[in-house]
């Protein structure tokens, strides 16, 4: 028997759409259907679906209300969302997926989007994620991607590929933590599942905390700067969306915006953000590599290196060729709280790793190393 799912909107179009996509995958059953999220939700207390894949506008109930009244019954289900970028669709996705949500595509703005092969590729890439996840974590790596979902970044091509093992990572050799004294900065990556586990970290992080934060999460583009302005919204440290020759300051957090590549440079005596254009790496644009391969010329005494859960292994190149040059202090999301435990698990395997940490203490680790003002 096939991986059962369930394809929940409104829209009779993109109804028949998904499921034309899901029925030509021999891995899935027949998917059904419903309108709204209150039928969703008698189905789901009647049946187990490997998979959902969620509408956010819907009469009766919509797609946020449905996944709080998951979370209020205890159902654990997995969830794709549907996404629009029309009206408040950025923010409601990124809320979706505090939610409970793991991952997202973005709806076709154009019929001819609906008929490629680019569009069901990567819906397939991701529902195959979603459809993974559930009593146990995924590990994984990836190729180029068609860019919608939060382990998709931008990848103008099409061709995916996933690659799941259920293998325990085995245990992880830590490097004892080194005392260094100066100026410090974090940077932090993450991928699929990202968002949601960012809402455990960064608003716990302390307003005055000593350093500047710079973040990469795979999304496409529109997306972060609804993240940005969510997490902002949270917690007392300052959060945005990165601009072009911004100066760095303590205290606040820059995520790079979707379709960009984020460095930081210095500029006289301070460091500021640019963006680049070249090529995807690690299949994802922004990446994780670009940024921390761009610290090595700054002044910074460390680099607190911080990978959360993501499909592949963007991140452990970068930090590697970083740790060459510079002090690191690296932090890795252990695999139990992982959605998918691919770029942790890349990094935790070199032995570069100081810390291997839960969810919930990343933030407070972060906080120790780095201090306060």
């Amino acid at each position: 028997m096939g991986k059962k799912v369930l394809v929940v909107d409104d829209s009779a179009l993109m109804r028949k759409l998904a499921c034309d996509i899901i029925k030509k995958d021999d891995r899935y059953d027949t998917p059904e259907t419903c309108r709204n999220g209150a039928e969703a939700l008698e189905k789901v207390k009647k049946n187990k679906y490997d998979a959902i894949v969620l509408d956010v506008y819907m009469p009766v109930m919509d797609g946020l209300e449905f996944l709080r009244q998951l979370k209020n019954e205890g159902l654990k289900e997995r969830v794709m969302m549907f996404s629009t970028t029309t009206g408040e669709g950025t923010s409601q996705t990124i809320e979706a997926l505090d939610l409970g949500a793991i991952d997202f595509i973005k709806k076709p703005e154009k019929y001819r989007e609906t008929t490629g092969e680019d569009f069901a590729t990567e819906f397939l890439r991701i529902l195959e994620v979603v459809a993974q996840t559930g009593g146990h974590h995924v590990s994984g790596s990836f190729t180029k991607k068609t860019g919608s979902g939060t382990g998709a970044g931008t990848a103008a091509s099409a061709g995916a590929a996933s690659h799941f093992g259920a293998k325990n990572a085995g245990p992880v050799t830590l490097r004892p933590s080194v005392k260094i004294t100066g100026e410090k900065i974090v940077a932090l990556a993450s991928s699929t599942g990202g968002p949601k586990a960012l809402h455990s970290v960064i608003p716990k992080l302390p307003g005055n905390l000593n350093a500047p934060v710079i973040l990469v999460q795979h999304m496409p583009p529109g997306f972060t700067k609804s993240l940005a302005e969510r997490l902002d919204s949270l917690g007392e440290i300052s959060v945005k969306e990165a601009e072009e020759g911004e100066i760095l300051q303590k205290g606040h957090v820059y995520i790079a915006p979707g379709g960009k590549h984020m460095k930081v440079s210095k500029s006289g005596s301070n460091v500021r953000i640019y963006f680049s254009d070249e090529p995807h790496r690690e299949g994802v644009k922004p990446c994780a590599n670009y940024m921390y391969e761009s610290l090595v010329d700054t002044d910074y005494a460390e680099v607190c290196c911080v990978v959360m859960t993501g499909m592949g292994m963007d991140g452990t190149e970068g930090i590697k060729n970083l740790e060459k040059r510079k002090k690191v202090h690296i932090i890795s999301q252990d695999e139990p709280t992982c959605a998918v435990y691919g770029m942790p698990k890349a990094i935790a395997q070199t032995g570069l790793v100081n810390e291997v940490l839960p969810l919930d203490k990343i933030a407070d680790a972060i906080a120790k190393e780095i201090g306060t003002r």
